[in-house]
């Protein structure tokens, strides 16, 4: 069995060395659960963790937030399960899930809907996770409400815009060039082409002058201020990344529009945090109003290759890339 095994970060994606070592078998302690891997999501926090940019990790580690697998060890009604779950620990503060075992605390285990194979279980995670997370901070979606998202076709924004079309919110999704919406939706999403649509024009005679309830800003910076130009009277800019760390920042409009704005991070989520969410996610799950992503076999990758499937996240695949160890 094996591992990717990080000592060091690399100085670069092309200089990018994943030891990929032998693993044997961990022993689960108490209140933990030895979890055999059957899929594990790749996300961009992975492979920035293993390019340094994470200053928080601790290294050598085993990367990987997410995860599909079959309990071995643990609790007696999970032993055999199929489980699913996430942590923002993971792969970060203790091994993660780009291996063949992982252990991780038994509350932070939850059994996978029946519904979904196993890879698309290890696919959910962080970006359904991050999704939720957002919109509850901002106070919850409901019906009526106006939802932008920035970055609609990237996986966040997709679960961002699953969530709330399944609320009942108009939805619009703004892309840097003319696309169609690739995801699953429970209602009608309008895109926006930033290249060539002045985003507050659009929303605004769509909505009567109303403007965005909840923005979903996935991509930060380059759009701060045409999202700012979007928000309704109190209305919520939701970040999760950015480019630039510095915008220019007007606190006249800011007060005047009684807006707010939230920042998560969910790598301050741990595995327990991670599940109480899929809690809340599961039925949405089961009832199939929330979809996992399309599984594309050109995206999963095994251990032996996972610096490809490193190499595919961080150049932009529009796949949901894989580990199936």
């Amino acid at each position: 069995m094996k591992a990717v095994h990080v000592t060091a970060p690399s100085a670069s994606i092309d200089s990018l060395d994943l030891n990929i070592a032998p693993q044997a078998v961990p022993t689960a302690g108490v209140g933990e659960c030895l979890v055999q891997v059957v899929s594990a999501g790749v996300n961009p926090s992975d492979v920035k963790a293993v390019l340094g940019g994470m200053p928080h990790a601790v290294w050598p580690r085993t990367p990987g937030r997410d995860y599909a697998g079959i309990v071995l060890e643990g609790p007696a009604d999970l032993v055999g399960k199929e489980v699913w779950g996430s942590g923002g620990e993971l792969g970060i503060r203790r091994n993660g899930s780009h291996g063949h075992y992982l252990i991780v605390p038994a509350a932070g285990v939850r059994k996978k809907p029946a519904n979904l194979t196993m890879e698309e279980a290890g696919s959910v995670g962080v970006p359904f996770i991050t999704a939720y997370e957002g919109l509850r901070r901002a106070g919850g979606v409901k019906k009526g409400d106006v939802v932008l998202v920035f970055g609609a076709n990237g996986k966040v924004g997709q679960a961002a815009i699953q969530l709330a079309t399944n609320a009942g919110a108009k939805v619009f999704g703004v892309e840097r060039t003319a696309q169609d919406y690739l995801g699953h939706a429970n209602g009608e999403v309008v895109m926006i082409d930033a290249s060539s649509q002045k985003i507050a024009e659009v929303v605004g005679e769509s909505t009567g002058g109303h403007g965005a309830d909840i923005i979903y800003n996935t991509v930060g910076s380059p759009y701060f201020e045409q999202a700012n130009a979007a928000l309704a009277k109190r209305g919520t800019q939701i970040f999760i990344s950015t480019i630039d760390r510095a915008v220019p920042f007007d606190i006249f409009a800011f007060y005047r529009g009684q807006h707010t704005y939230v920042g998560i991070d969910t790598l301050a989520l741990n595995s327990i945090d991670g599940a109480q969410i899929l809690d809340q996610l599961l039925p949405l799950f089961v009832g199939g109003r929330l979809k996992p992503f399309p599984i594309n076999q050109a995206a999963v990758f095994s251990i032996d290759d996972a610096a490809r499937a490193y190499q595919a996240v961080l150049r932009g695949s529009t796949d949901r890339v894989l580990l199936t160890p």
